[in-house]
């Protein structure tokens, strides 16, 4: 068995400024995103300039905060919003969710796509390998604030973590780590190595929801569910779950249709 580090959240503090690890976290994922888009747009026969990126990541990271923020409400917290009517505004209390920021996501830039006269599912794929290094980096976020533990176990590398109830410590499945690993550093790296040249359209935009979908519904098995919302389906079936079947689903259509059709990707010029 390990023994959690117990690492402060606070990263720094500045008098009255508390600035949190998971902060810097958010720091980290679009700075990386920002660069490998610049570094991205740069390579001979990209239709992207450095103009077009910092607008795209600006859109993006709205469009992230705010569906991330809403998701989590509506996904997550009904039951605190029901108490607290100004629960959605106390962002210091934390609560994001990764389906509510895709969906922000999305949005945010298909309006930044239709303003630049782009087409849609382009803009989808040039972003689809863009969010790895930051999707890590918001889970080892989670592991730092001590939060989204796996479920009890005995396996050689569990963490030993406090008891809530304040009970002994309990080794469970340090399963941030496992998203950390498969949702973040794996997506990327495939994702960056199937976009390093021309893919039909849609295809990169494909790859990223087939991914993203099957390690976060796989991870969902030892990990436990939030506690306002539990299990579903007789004690097995979770919330995350329920949202990545969607993306499942319409990652295999994009696949299928991106194949099929073997439209040419507007993210390069003609015979790049």
């Amino acid at each position: 068995m390990l023994s959690y580090p117990h690492i402060d959240p606070v990263a720094l503090n500045l008098g009255p400024i508390r600035i949190h690890w998971y902060g810097i976290m958010y720091l980290v994922a679009f700075g990386a995103a920002w660069w490998l888009a610049r570094h991205r747009a740069a390579k001979p026969g990209s239709t992207w300039n450095a103009r077009d990126v910092d607008d795209f990541v600006f859109y993006a990271m709205l469009g992230a905060i705010v569906g991330g923020r809403i998701g989590y409400v509506l996904f997550y917290g009904t039951a605190l919003w029901r108490a607290d009517l100004w629960y959605p505004l106390k962002i210091w209390q934390g609560g994001m969710s990764f389906h509510g920021g895709l969906i922000g996501v999305l949005v945010s830039i298909a309006i930044f796509a239709w303003q630049r006269g782009r087409r849609i599912g382009d803009v989808f794929d040039f972003g689809a390998p863009l969010p790895g290094i930051g999707l890590c980096a918001g889970r080892l976020g989670n592991f730092i604030n001590g939060e989204l533990w796996g479920a009890p176990t005995s396996v050689p590398w569990a963490m030993l973590v406090p008891d809530p109830s304040g009970g002994l410590p309990v080794a469970r499945h340090p399963s941030q780590l496992y998203e950390a690993a498969l949702e973040g550093l794996v997506l990327f790296v495939i994702l960056w190595w199937f976009t390093s040249r021309p893919r039909p359209r849609y295809a990169a935009s494909a790859l990223f929801l087939i991914l993203y979908s099957l390690a976060r519904i796989a991870v969902e098995f030892v990990r436990v569910p939030d506690e306002q919302i539990g299990y579903f389906a007789s004690g097995w079936l979770t919330m995350g779950q329920i949202l990545s079947l969607p993306m499942l689903i319409a990652g295999v259509v994009l696949a299928l249709l991106a194949w099929r059709r073997r439209e040419p990707s507007g993210n390069y010029t003609a015979g790049s």
